[in-house]
């Protein structure tokens, strides 16, 4: 398993602040992700600033852990920066949240259609899938994804 470097790192004092991703996010998830075989993966710890229901991750955070690794997906496994055009969710476990508590969020890719990737994701805790996601990205060229979201490669730690 390789650590991803953030390519949008060098972009905080331009206003990089991903919700998802940017560390210096105050109030975002700080997502931080790897590359194992064919999926990326993420270890997030669910905190209760994120809860709905008492000690329980709140399903738009689920949504978002989610569509956010699938967005790494793009960037890493295809080299370009994508979007949403669909995301659908299946909860199936509450979430729980505190201290201690560590999630293990998987999404690889599952079909390509042309410009478009169908990408599986699911958050696991205690070794059980809490909530999955199947999405489609729209994923964009080299060109587009440099002009317009500063997107220049996704490489991994040696």
């Amino acid at each position: 398993m390789k650590k991803i470097i953030n390519p949008w790192l060098g972009l905080i004092k331009d206003g990089y602040n991903c919700f998802g991703c940017a560390p210096a996010n105050p109030l975002g998830l700080k997502m931080e992700f790897y590359e194992d075989g064919d999926e990326i993966v993420s270890f997030w710890h669910s905190d209760d600033n994120y809860q709905g229901w008492l000690h329980t991750l709140h399903g738009g955070i689920q949504a978002t852990l989610m569509d956010e690794i699938a967005a790494w997906v793009i960037a890493r496994k295809l080299q370009c920066a994508g979007m949403t055009t669909n995301l659908d969710i299946k909860f199936k476990k509450p979430v729980p949240t505190g201290a201690g508590i560590t999630l293990e969020i998987r999404a690889g890719i599952k079909e390509m259609k042309r410009n478009f990737a169908f990408i599986s994701a699911r958050i696991m805790y205690d070794g059980q899938i809490c909530s999955e996601a199947e999405m489609t990205y729209y994923c964009f060229s080299a060109e587009k994804s440099a002009e317009d979201f500063y997107f220049r490669g996704c490489e991994t730690e040696e």
